[in-house]
């Protein structure tokens, strides 16, 4: 009997060794296990802190029932400060604080997080300070431009409309095989009533394959708008 609670135990610790180490977290990410990400990742201590961000933020916006989606938008940023105060120099940890700012206020209506818009656009700014070629940190300043500018109070913060485009072209350049990037340029490109391009956009981002669970899940949301367009 002994033997067996010792290999039981023995069994358990290393399934838990092996689920606590970064690449295990992310590959939970990428197959959408993202609770159990979530969890694993602040069992890292500061090495998972950006990977509990993210993974907090994916499940948010992918899984979350509206009810929930605020706590765990809340949940993210706090694992994104906690990822900042342990390694300053880290862009990806900015760049989570700026995700989980940007969806909250995408989720509460930019109207009412105007006190978060500083925030996006400052958090941005620094990594891109950090790591210039961060195609996700110009897909996102982008947005940030686009969602001030077209409700109006874009010069209360510097938002520009003309730099939209550029930095979506920007992006899709630095990693023309993202197919979140292609999505979120697509609607840009719609709101701006440029539909012609928004379908380019759409079906390029239709032609590139899944390789993980948020890729899937943003495929859909490319058919669902390419449906609308056409």
């Amino acid at each position: 009997m002994k033997r067996w609670i010792a290999l039981g135990v023995g069994v358990w610790v290393l399934g838990m060794a092996l689920a606590q180490n970064p690449a295990a977290v992310e590959k939970m990410i990428e197959e959408g296990k993202l609770q159990a990400a979530y969890t694993e990742a602040l069992m890292l201590g500061n090495s998972g802190y950006v990977l509990a961000a993210k993974a907090a933020s994916y499940y948010a916006g992918y899984q979350a029932g509206d009810k929930e989606k605020g706590s765990w938008y809340d949940r993210a940023e706090e694992a994104a400060k906690k990822a900042i105060q342990a390694d300053p120099d880290n862009p990806e940890a900015y760049f989570e604080l700026a995700r989980a700012h940007g969806r909250l206020a995408q989720f509460r209506g930019i109207l009412d997080s105007l006190n978060l818009a500083s925030s996006v656009r400052d958090n941005l700014n620094k990594v891109l300070k950090l790591n210039p070629k961060h195609a996700g940190a110009k897909v996102a300043l982008a947005l940030w431009h686009l969602e001030l500018t077209q409700k109006g109070v874009g010069w209360l913060y510097g938002a520009n409309g003309g730099q939209v485009v550029p930095l979506f072209e920007e992006a899709v350049k630095l990693e023309p095989q993202t197919i979140i990037h292609r999505v979120e340029y697509a609607t840009a490109l719609a709101r701006l009533n440029r539909k012609a391009d928004a379908v380019k956009q759409l079906e390029y981002a239709l032609s590139l394959p899944a390789k993980t669970y948020a890729d899937r899940k943003d495929l859909e949301r490319a058919k669902r708008q390419l449906e609308e367009l056409k």
